[in-house]
């Protein structure tokens, strides 16, 4: 779907970015980071399984665990499939940042929602996680879709890294608030049932309020393209997302990256949205040492995002990929030998400096890889990997602990799976031939 408008996109030099448009773009990381860090990572992932689902955990060991994948899993799967035709339709109405508002207005709602459910409704907290989720999901994709309009393709590693680095301490900021509280609500004997909900509510308001900065700065510098006579929206994405898939046998680089990047993103979800339940259920750490854990972790991967980016802009991004991998898979190795809370401390950590490295450098690969008129759509099928990934991981992971009967370590070892498998594929990705792909089809879209 050729014509003027769509190619206004491919022009971001012609209105760069000052430092304030680029600090409002990266500060969403930090505004929706509390929702992965308090919701998907520590607390809440925690509070499910012990509190919430707790009856049938009793009935069958490791019931809780799948239940949660599998609302991860639902929800990633919507998204999955509605994401790319979202993006697609975000390009052609130039409405990235209207869509980015409405997903983070339905991501603050579902998460305050939770905060109103009780042990044993299993139902409401499943629909309310699947409605969160997808807002995030979506949110993330389209935030990542104005990355090309904002930063020069030689400085995407680089923009890329500051937004996960500020993320990552929008993450320390939520945890931190959420445990000073939950430590003032424990001394005075107040139960989980009592502080989770309002940890709930902390994390709800951090991101309303951070995320403020972007809906004032970040500019929407996408043309809409012309309507089409009896044709609607939901068409034309569909239409779109087909031509782009037509589009891979001309970037093989850019499609073999996205399985790559689901392999390994397959990993990395498992380790986002059930860390907190193995160091609980198998180290016996208790919610403060969770959080105290996580935000360490956060700090490592704030470091790891900001070095990755510039170390990705000077060496190459699928060598510096390869190591982030390699750090990965070292860590699962720790965390399965692990004995002691001090093993599982150091896996925390590697697992810290790797998250930074690889969330930051495969949304910086993408950006370079892709044609710059179809940047919310790519960006959507990027999105789609993740989904893809967030779907694989976890449900393994949760559907292999029930099999054993809440043998965990076993689930792990399919972590250690996805990344080696991840890490082979990405040495079939010619990283200069993409880049050249994505010229090529850019200049004829």
């Amino acid at each position: 779907m050729t014509d003027a408008h769509s190619m206004a996109t491919s022009t971001p030099a012609a209105h760069p970015a000052r430092k304030r448009e680029l600090a409002a773009w990266a500060f969403y990381d930090f505004a929706n980071s509390g929702y992965t860090t308090v919701v998907m990572t520590t607390v809440y992932s925690a509070y499910f399984v012990a509190v919430i689902a707790a009856t049938q955990d009793e009935q069958a060991p490791g019931t809780a665990t799948l239940l949660w994948t599998l609302a991860i899993g639902a929800a990633n799967l919507f998204v999955l499939l509605a994401g790319p035709v979202i993006g697609a339709i975000a390009d052609h109405r130039a409405r990235k940042k209207r869509y980015l508002l409405l997903s983070s207005v339905l991501c603050v709602l579902g998460t305050a929602g939770l905060a109103w459910v009780g042990p044993n409704e299993v139902v409401p907290a499943m629909l309310l996680l699947v409605l969160a989720t997808v807002a995030f999901a979506l949110g993330e994709n389209l935030i990542a879709a104005f990355l090309p309009e904002i930063a020069h393709r030689d400085g995407m590693g680089r923009i890329s890294g500051y937004g996960w680095s500020l993320g990552y301490f929008g993450g320390l900021l939520t945890l931190g608030l959420c445990l000073l509280y939950i430590n003032w609500a424990s001394d005075r004997g107040l139960a989980s049932t009592d502080y989770v909900p309002v940890a709930l509510l902390i994390t709800a308001a951090i991101f309303a309020i951070t995320a403020c900065p972007t809906f004032i700065w970040l500019r929407e510098r996408a043309l809409p393209g012309p309507a089409i006579d009896g044709v609607s929206y939901l068409k034309a994405g569909f239409t779109r997302v087909q031509t782009t898939l037509r589009h891979a046998a001309h970037m093989p680089d850019l499609f073999r990256f996205l399985q790559c990047l689901t392999l390994f993103q397959a990993g990395v979800a498992t380790v986002v949205v059930v860390a907190a339940i193995y160091a609980q259920e198998e180290m016996g750490f208790d919610t403060q040492q969770l959080i105290t854990l996580i935000m360490v972790v956060n700090l490592t991967a704030a470091i790891g995002a900001f070095a990755f980016g510039h170390a990705q802009d000077r060496f190459g991004s699928v060598h510096s990929l390869a190591v982030a991998l390699l750090v990965w898979i070292a860590a699962i190795v720790v965390t399965l030998s692990a004995d002691e809370a001090g093993d599982l401390w150091l896996a925390g950590n590697l697992m810290g400096l790797a998250m930074g490295a690889t969330q930051a450098g495969g949304r910086a690969l993408i950006g370079q890889l892709t044609p710059p008129s179809r940047n919310a759509e790519i960006f959507g099928l990027w999105g789609l990997a993740n989904r893809a990934a967030a779907i694989i991981g976890p449900v393994s992971y949760g559907a292999i602990s029930e099999l054993s009967g809440g043998n965990y370590p076993l689930a792990m070892l399919s972590t250690l799976v996805f990344f080696v498998l991840g890490l082979l594929l990405l040495f079939t990705v010619d990283e200069q031939r993409g880049k050249a792909a994505a010229a090529t089809v850019g200049q004829g879209s």
